[in-house]
């Protein structure tokens, strides 16, 4: 997302998405490729949280974030793929801002269910975070990581380009982190046993 043009602004924003990909088409282009997969890579650290979260005791609450967060990130990376039309309008000479208008009926909605989707994930995990806090994180931590986990759900739902390409990442950031960090010391302790 920090790589995507950056769209000022309240999204979707039709001509502004046509002025970003005309002025760097294979930036565009690309950048959407590497959304896609990060989108991906977030699903997977959700598995790998849960998998951490079962270990210490939570039992159906971070199962049903996974779910959500699975759907929701699905859904969220055809954005990226609806964005791809604005490639292909740029080689064939066809108009962007006229391109980029046809797609807002399908991409709105698609946008909204699965950001909520997502946030009821991350709403999920952050409950999980909070009623299985071990020794792992204290109470500071605990309300980072699950402030964090909630933050990057409604960032989502956020139709404003500052929120969507720089809060969400950061949130993201801070709070899959410090969960990575705890799963692998909690690996390397298993391992040396």
């Amino acid at each position: 997302m920090l790589w995507h043009p950056l769209l000022p602004g309240r999204l979707p924003d039709s001509a502004g998405a046509a002025e970003a990909a005309a002025a760097a088409i294979t930036r565009w282009g690309l950048s959407h490729l590497a959304a896609v997969v990060a989108f991906a890579v977030i699903a997977l650290a959700f598995v790998a949280v849960r998998g951490f979260l079962r270990e210490r005791g939570d039992g159906w609450v971070s199962a049903v974030g996974l779910g959500s967060v699975v759907i929701g990130s699905t859904l969220y990376a055809t954005l990226p793929g609806m964005e791809f039309s604005a490639v292909a309008a740029h080689e064939t000479g066809a108009d962007l801002v006229a391109t980029q208008d046809a797609l807002v009926s399908w991409f709105v909605p698609v946008l909204l269910v699965g950001s909520l989707l997502f946030t009821m994930g991350t709403v999920l995990f952050a409950v999980a975070v909070a009623v299985t806090r071990t020794a792992t994180f204290g109470l500071v931590a605990t309300a980072v990581v699950g402030g964090a986990l909630v933050v990057f759900g409604l960032a989502r739902l956020v139709p404003v380009g500052a929120v969507q390409f720089y809060v969400q990442p950061a949130a993201a950031l801070l709070a899959l982190l410090p969960l990575a960090v705890a799963i692998g010391a909690g690996r390397r302790a298993t391992s040396t046993r």
